[in-house]
């Protein structure tokens, strides 16, 4: 597929995405960047952040994956329905009850304003570096396929990347992402399953013939008996349902887009309708992972060394013209789906929870927007940059780095909600900071030394709930006298 097909798709599709910018951003103001006026219909949320849960990590990374993991992390999609359920029962009714904007304004509630601060900046990190890793991911591929052919390096296409997201997003911000995450959602989907209708017609082969081919095959393995391994099942179903809590249920990212639901009721239906169509549009992804490595097999594939190409490599330079359009759409729409609702979500937090500038600018909504506005464009250089400097360290799947760093950095988050939630102790402010900050460094050192101590031993993404106990317990070491 040449450079300049790939590069038409990519116009054509932007200039789309503009159009629904320019449609639902007109009258917009600040409470409809932050929370969309409460008018958002719940299908239409629900529906656009299935594309914002799966991202581009999914959409390359899982696939890819599938070789050295087979469908163990079908074991962490099930959590995620556990997670969710949490959400829904316990988190919802809360942030609705309370009436936030940010949801770490409970915080400053339950626990004092260092603890706010503290919260909202674990987020801030949280969700620039997990922003950066996905787009990082479908940056790169594009750059490989299209922008080096025409000597662009890699830093500016990242700023074009970046650029045009901060201009469509700038004025409507979350009115205007639940809009064209439903557009991008359905992109996503429809590349993958055009793909697996070529790969089934390359091969000569029926559906059903090929879902028994992969059910016999190594790849179909789901569960992991062996206790040692990182992907043992209940590791992996309780990291899931905990990645889920906290990087959908304690992320502004997430919630914003359910607290711009016109009700409480309006925002559960929407987690549950998410929840259930999350697990069998996890399992096509997985499926397809299995599809394009018999594929590769059958066709004697030369497959590149990183697992993340894998699918852009056979979409692009294998399956025909048809197939590499439908991939670069549903590869751009995972790219934007993923940045857009980042890059508000970010925007909002820290001009709400850092700098408070729906406080101090309350009466002059001019002033508000102006403000919030170059907060939005500082947001874009800071991802420009760390994307940037992520491409010097990349060796690994992006998915698997992604769940990691989520351990380290939402472990004092998981802590202190859980600490609020069910818990009626007070603690000492102050040293709120120093509990969040040191809980994640004795998880790394416990994580390092395990395997020393135990060589067998390897942990996995349930790093996460270990950061989020020694968080709990450090809380209880500072409780008020």
């Amino acid at each position: 597929m040449s450079p300049g097909l790939i590069l038409s798709s990519f116009l054509i599709y932007t200039v789309i995405i503009f159009a629904i910018s320019w449609i639902t951003s007109r009258k917009a103001d600040n409470q409809s960047f932050f929370i969309g006026n409460k008018k958002s219909p719940w299908p239409v949320v629900a529906y656009g952040m299935i594309g914002a849960s799966l991202s581009g990590v999914t959409f390359i990374s899982v696939p890819g994956w599938v070789e050295k993991t087979g469908f163990t992390y079908f074991m962490i999609v099930l959590g995620y329905v556990a997670g969710y359920a949490v959400i829904t029962l316990v988190l919802l009714p809360l942030y609705y009850k309370m009436n936030l904007t940010s949801i770490y304004t409970y915080l400053a509630t339950r626990f004092g304003r260092r603890s706010y601060k503290t919260g909202a900046s674990f987020f801030l990190v949280s969700r620039i570096v997990g922003a950066s890793f996905r787009m990082f991911l479908v940056v790169s591929v594009l750059q490989i396929f299209v922008f080096d052919y025409y000597g662009i390096p890699f830093w500016l296409t990242v700023v074009l990347f970046m650029v045009l997201i901060e201009l469509y997003t700038m004025k409507g911000g979350i009115k205007t992402i639940v809009w064209t995450d439903t557009l991008q959602t359905t992109f996503m989907l429809v590349a993958v399953i055009i793909t697996v209708v070529i790969v089934l017609s390359q091969l000569h082969i029926g559906l059903s013939d090929m879902i028994s081919l992969v059910k016999h095959s190594d790849y179909s393995r789901i569960v992991e008996t062996n206790v040692n391994s990182p992907r043992f099942f209940l590791k992996q179903f309780f990291a899931g349902m905990f990645i889920t809590i906290v990087m959908t249920g304690l992320d502004q990212d997430m919630m914003q887009k359910n607290l711009s639901c016109r009700n409480l009721q309006d925002a559960k239906k929407n987690m549950t309708t998410l929840s259930l169509i999350l697990v069998p549009v996890n399992l096509i992804f997985l499926f397809l992972g299995a599809v394009l490595f018999i594929y590769a097999a059958n066709f004697n594939v030369s497959l590149p060394s990183l697992t993340d190409h894998v699918f852009p490599a056979i979409a692009l330079g294998h399956l025909g013209i048809v197939a590499g359009v439908v991939f670069i759409i549903g590869l751009i729409s995972a790219a934007y789906s993923s940045a857009d609702s980042a890059l508000t979500s970010l925007t909002t937090s820290f001009s709400i929870d850092i700098l408070e500038l729906d406080k101090k600018y309350k009466h002059d909504e001019n002033l508000l927007k102006k403000k919030r506005q170059q907060v939005h464009i500082g947001m874009t250089l800071i991802i420009i940059f760390v994307i940037v400097l992520f491409k010097l360290i990349n060796n690994q799947a992006v998915i698997q780095q992604l769940f990691t760093f989520a351990g380290y950095t939402y472990g004092p988050l998981l802590g202190l909600y859980a600490f609020g939630l069910f818990t009626k102790a007070n603690v000492v402010d102050k040293w709120v900071p120093v509990v969040a900050i040191a809980a994640p460094v004795i998880t790394y050192l416990i994580s390092y030394f395990s395997g020393l101590i135990f060589p067998e031993f390897r942990f996995g993404f349930e790093l996460l709930i270990v950061n989020g106990l020694l968080t709990i317990i450090g809380l209880f070491m500072i409780i008020k006298k």
